[in-house]
């Protein structure tokens, strides 16, 4: 691929591809965001990936800002980690039965995490989240939980719920499928709105089992936690009786050694976690004090299980996925999120652009509006029209961003300065074109 921008025409195998899904996948594809519906047009289809790149099945190739949503934090095929894979491969797929990398992994998960004293490996984000909330539950003996408008944590019944027209109530379904009876257990606050989490407490004493939070939202686009939010709720449910989760599925070993537990210093009860500590594997996991953690099954009554859990491949991939990120690593990652962060703002300052650019660590979010992001409310005005043509534009100059203004975008140990400096000039030129009409 050279630097012109690459005509749609040149992507006919995808463009093949998506028609022929859409006669046997759901809309043609198996995770929503990936058709497309938020920007427009037709999905690419990935071939191959090789650290910061990836090549569509036309054979144009792409700087990857998306890495697979944020689980390659060492970049597509690093050498270590397929050198892992291919030997726990070589030994079996599969076993349905303990093996030694299990332990080797939670150890190194409870290393990282102070808070985490057990750990039950499971196999995605959304088990790590649902088993987490029915410890909660069944620790305390109460059944409603609070979570956050915009904050995602997998597709459970008693996750799928937001909170109307941002008002602050009892959730309703925001699918199909989903009971009335589960929206009624599930309370919606605003992210960064420690008072609305009060006010629940207030109303809804002794009956809120746990609270459930994105550390960093993650799912409306990169947004942190403002001044003593997290403390605040790590109060508040000590004084309720009620245990704090953070979901750190996308942040966990990410924007930092210890994610968000050590970036912030709170100690959250219990912790979920995926994507990183798969290195690209279906994986997920949760845990928290041993005095939670042994109501588990078969220690305890609260009954979990799967026959994938701590799949050999996965575990595998995920050791030498944490192997790779020493101090000397997150440095480095800290130091292209900062160098991304300044030379966009500077960009955004200099032409006067109406974006705002949000970052914690190696995820950002470029927001298509003047003002900060600090709730998914702040989201309904933004342009969504100019985030589409800035996508399209810088899609087919060769740079891949997530399919939808209301995603992260993420960093690895693959990029390099010249890959963000790369990043940094295309994203001039498209703004200029979306903004100079």
């Amino acid at each position: 691929m050279n630097s012109d921008t690459i005509d749609i025409e040149t992507r006919p195998k995808s463009r093949q591809l998506f028609a022929d899904a859409r006669r046997v996948l759901p809309g043609g594809v198996n995770s929503p965001v990936r058709a497309f519906r938020g920007v427009g047009g037709s999905p690419v289809y990935i071939k191959e990936g090789s650290g910061a790149f990836v090549i569509d099945e036309d054979g144009n190739r792409y700087i990857d800002f998306l890495g697979s949503w944020g689980p390659l934090i060492a970049g597509h095929a690093h050498p270590d980690v397929v050198e892992a894979v291919q030997e726990a491969l070589i030994r079996g797929f599969s076993f349905g039965a303990p093996t030694a990398a299990e332990t080797k992994l939670a150890e190194m998960i409870i290393e990282r995490v102070p808070p985490v004293e057990m750990v039950r490996l499971v196999n995605s984000g959304t088990e790590a989240t649902m088993s987490a909330v029915r410890l909660a539950r069944a620790f305390t003996g109460r059944d409603r939980i609070l979570k956050f408008d915009g904050c995602y944590h997998g597709h459970a019944d008693c996750f799928l719920i937001g909170a109307g027209s941002g008002t602050l109530d009892i959730g309703e379904p925001d699918s199909p499928g989903v009971p009335s009876s589960v929206a009624r257990d599930t309370l919606v606050a605003r992210f960064n709105d420690a008072d609305s989490v009060a006010g629940f407490f207030q109303e809804y004493t002794d009956e809120i089992a746990c609270v459930i939070v994105e550390p960093v939202g993650g799912n409306a686009g990169c947004i942190p936690p403002e001044g003593s939010f997290l403390n605040d709720l790590k109060r508040l449910c000590d004084e309720n009786g009620a245990l704090l989760i953070f979901d750190e599925v996308m942040t966990g070993f990410r924007i930092a050694r210890g994610g968000a537990v050590e970036r912030f210093g709170i100690e959250p009860d219990l912790v979920t976690f995926g994507k990183v500590i798969g290195g690209g594997f279906p994986i997920g996991a949760y845990g928290g004090s041993r005095r939670i953690m042994e109501q588990i099954a078969p220690s305890g009554a609260v009954y979990q299980a799967g026959t994938l859990s701590g799949n050999p491949v996965a575990v595998a991939a995920g050791i030498a996925t944490l192997n790779l990120l020493d101090d000397a690593a997150y440095d480095t990652l800290e130091h292209y999120g900062h160098l991304t962060e300044s030379c966009l703002n500077l960009v955004i300052q200099t032409n006067g652009f109406p974006v705002t650019v949000q970052r914690v660590g190696s995820m950002f979010s470029i927001f298509f509006k003047e003002s900060p992001v600090n709730s998914v409310a702040d989201t309904d005005d933004l342009d969504t029209a100019g985030f589409r043509s800035f996508f399209h534009g810088m899609l087919d100059d060769g740079i891949y961003l997530a399919p939808s203004p209301f995603e992260c975008s993420f960093l690895s140990l693959a990029h390099s300065e010249i890959t963000i400096n790369t990043f940094i000039e295309k994203a001039e030129k498209h703004l200029k074109r979306v903004y100079s009409g």
